[in-house]
């Protein structure tokens, strides 16, 4: 080694040329058990006289006539003849440090260089620990550490693809490795990822926290919106904007109804559920409650029908007429025999498929029996009737 070292410096001092600059790199990295190649910047082909390649003050690889490696670098070291070009195998973090190499050519040129090589552990195991993953809105705060093995470690916060900034409810401390977000808001659902690097690796872990909100914006529409008739179906829809979703109870004028659930149907209506309907939403992580604006629906009562047909009330509308004679002369006893009538005859429309629209009235049928006004006698009997 030091006849080498000689010879180099005794060529120097022969030749009186002045060293080269900028051969090697400004700086390399690379990771514990990987390679480094030290590649220098001469023309393939160039002829060496002498090449002498050092870490620091050691001797590290030396070429002239021979090759010759330094015992300790021995099965980790590749000399390129054409430019002069080290590489470096199975590297340790103690192979860190700076790097030089001096050649003389052929001609009685020289050059030489120097660089620094940085050699990193790779990231790897990295974990996130979370304070508690499932939060309610508001009420709750969350800490997320991430911890990691390698060398000079960088943290990044990531909320899906965007890096989380500190701010007032969101704080970053421990050299980034900690995120704090104080009083959630559903708007921190989601997974956040810690981006743990180095210069020469790179590794993410993900967590991933349910935010717990609501319910608000309680509201029910109704189907069909009107009018609601008796024996109709009536269909009430609830919503509310709460995770998970809302539990719903239905309430009739202030009573809580026995049904249950998102949707209340109303089959073959009746009067007497009119009223004012609302309903109630209950979220049972939050533990919250919220009740929609009452509203009211009214069931009419369709007068004169019963599945199509006249009721029995309206069958006897004429009951104050006593005693009837129909067109054969024969009679039909409904009240006080002593008390007779020149009508013809009573019709009563029993048929669902031919029922009037409106109630029959006395007028009605006069005109279409085309009666004359009875005289003397019947009069009062008719005057009975008509004010009766």
């Amino acid at each position: 080694m030091d006849i080498f070292a000689l010879l180099w410096i005794v060529s120097l001092a022969f030749t009186g040329l002045t060293e080269g600059a900028g051969v090697l790199p400004d700086g390399l990295n690379a990771a514990v058990g990987r390679k480094v190649m030290f590649t220098t910047t001469l023309t393939p082909g160039t002829p060496f006289k002498i090449v002498l390649w050092k870490f620091g003050s050691t001797d590290l690889f030396t070429f002239s006539e021979s090759n010759l490696t330094e015992p300790e670098y021995e099965g980790r070291i590749t000399f390129f003849m054409s430019t002069g070009s080290l590489e470096l195998r199975n590297l340790a973090l103690t192979d860190s440090g700076g790097y030089s190499v001096n050649m003389f050519l052929a001609g009685g040129v020289s050059h030489s260089g120097n660089t620094k090589l940085d050699v990193y552990e790779p990231v790897s195991n990295v974990t996130i620990t979370s304070s508690s993953t499932e939060l309610v809105e508001f009420n709750s705060s969350v800490s997320l550490s991430c911890s990691s093995s390698g060398s000079s470690l960088s943290f990044l916060w990531l909320n899906s693809s965007s890096e989380v900034i500190g701010s007032d409810r969101v704080q970053i401390t421990d050299g980034n490795s900690t995120l704090t977000i104080v009083n959630v808001t559903r708007y921190d659902k989601g997974t956040f990822r810690c981006q743990v690097s180095n210069p020469v690796s790179e590794v993410t872990s993900a967590q991933n926290l349910t935010i717990y909100y609501g319910p608000e914006n309680t509201s029910w529409e109704i189907s069909p919106e009107k009018p609601h008739q008796e024996g109709s179906d009536i269909s009430l829809s609830c919503s509310a904007d709460s995770r998970p979703p809302a539990q719903f109870t239905w309430f009739l004028n202030g009573s809580a109804l026995s049904a249950t659930g998102p949707e209340l149907k109303l089959m073959n209506v009746q009067q007497h559920q009119s009223g004012s309907y609302s309903c109630q939403a209950f979220n049972d992580k939050t533990l919250r409650y919220e009740t929609s604006t009452p509203a009211s629906i009214s069931v009419l009562r369709v007068e004169g029908q019963d599945n199509g047909a006249y009721t029995r009330s309206q069958e006897m509308h004429y009951a104050d007429v006593r005693f009837t004679k129909n067109n054969n002369g024969g009679t039909v006893q409904m009240g006080d025999q002593n008390k007779p009538s020149d009508y013809a005859e009573i019709r009563v429309n029993n048929n669902p498929r031919a029922a009037a629209s409106s109630l029959p009235t006395y007028d009605a049928h006069l005109q279409c029996n085309r009666r004359p006004a009875p005289q003397s006698e019947t009069a009062e009997l008719y005057a009975q009737v008509r004010k009766n």
